[in-house]
């Protein structure tokens, strides 16, 4: 019997997770670049896989720790590497469940203990003069104002955002269908000011957009499946463009683009949320995060918005109340 190398068990668990659809292609791509960063990494480290391709026994919980121990040298942060271990992780259940590897090869390696940042955010009034770049005189200015609206006032995740199409935006009852990580859909408010914005977008400024499709993608304009969001070329608006649109329309407000990300609308979001009264469920319930924990982080930012609420509702806090 001829054993297989640990190359192409790994296309063959890449080759899997593309068809199951059970993770978005960004998380696809981040299990193909951190599985090969891994086995490349153990063909150098081992000089007799010169000679002989590595395979699945060559695998260990020590060769994972070392791993582990090289990208933190390497200076990577403790986030991506919990990733890339999770990738590991990942793989090692794909080659246990074909009974290529013991059942459990990573049992003795401890995860790395995520160090937690502060996420940076943009305040109430920086948003404001945010959203007020647009213009929205043009085609363009539409656009790009309804997806500041949708980024800020839903907290979309800039992937999220592109991957709409019309059909997901309830403009009856003010709510926006979102495909999260991992397939996971959620149901997201749509604010009346973002809803004015789309509403704007879609009556004057993308048929005009559409238009510029040369004609490909024709058919009804109020086709469920059609893109949201289009370009100059009346095509589905990328990632990398919405990164472009908001770096020019920070520099216009005169707020630093080092700053602030599509994600910093996010973070924007969620902490305003909270500052404002919102309860963490609420908030983790409408980013799509899969535990509380995640969106705990958001209380570390407004410390003094949440010492006020201490202050006036816990019973032990208040002065000279009577016992």
């Amino acid at each position: 019997m001829v054993t297989r190398s640990l190359l192409e068990w790994q296309e063959e668990f890449l080759a899997e997770v593309g068809v199951s659809k059970t993770q978005s292609p960004s998380t696809q791509n981040a299990y193909a670049n951190d599985l090969r960063q891994f086995i490349a990494f153990l063909s150098k480290r081992d000089d007799r896989h010169k000679e002989a391709p590595l395979a699945p026994e060559d695998l260990s919980g020590d060769s994972v720790r070392a791993f582990i121990h090289h990208l933190g040298k390497l200076g990577y942060a403790s986030s991506s590497i919990a990733r890339k271990t999770s990738s590991i992780r990942s793989f090692m259940r794909f080659l246990s469940r074909r009974d290529v590897v013991p059942s459990d090869p990573l049992k003795q390696v401890t995860p790395r203990k995520h160090s937690w940042t502060l996420p940076k955010v943009l305040t109430v009034g920086e948003i404001e003069a945010l959203l007020q770049v647009p213009d929205t005189s043009t085609a363009f200015g539409k656009r790009d104002r309804a997806m500041l609206e949708l980024l800020y006032g839903s907290g979309l995740r800039v992937s999220e955002l592109c991957r709409l199409d019309l059909g997901d935006i309830d403009y009856s009852l003010g709510f926006v269908e979102v495909l999260g990580k991992g397939g996971k859909q959620r149901i997201v408010p749509v604010g009346s000011e973002c809803l004015q914005a789309l509403g704007a977008y879609l009556e004057s400024a993308r048929p005009v957009l559409e238009k510029k499709g040369r004609g490909k993608d024709r058919g009804t304009s109020l086709s469920v499946r059609k893109p949201l969001f289009l370009n100059k070329s009346g095509k589905r608006y990328g990632v990398r463009s919405v990164r472009r649109m908001l770096e020019a329309c920070l520099l216009e407000a005169g707020i630093d683009p080092s700053r602030a990300s599509p994600h910093t609308l996010r973070h924007s979001f969620a902490t305003h949320l909270i500052s404002g009264g919102a309860d963490l469920r609420s908030v983790q319930d409408m980013l799509g995060h899969a535990s509380v924990r995640t969106t705990q982080i958001y209380t570390h930012v407004m410390p003094e918005h949440l010492r006020e609420v201490y202050k006036s509702a816990h019973p032990r806090a208040q002065e000279g109340k009577k016992q």
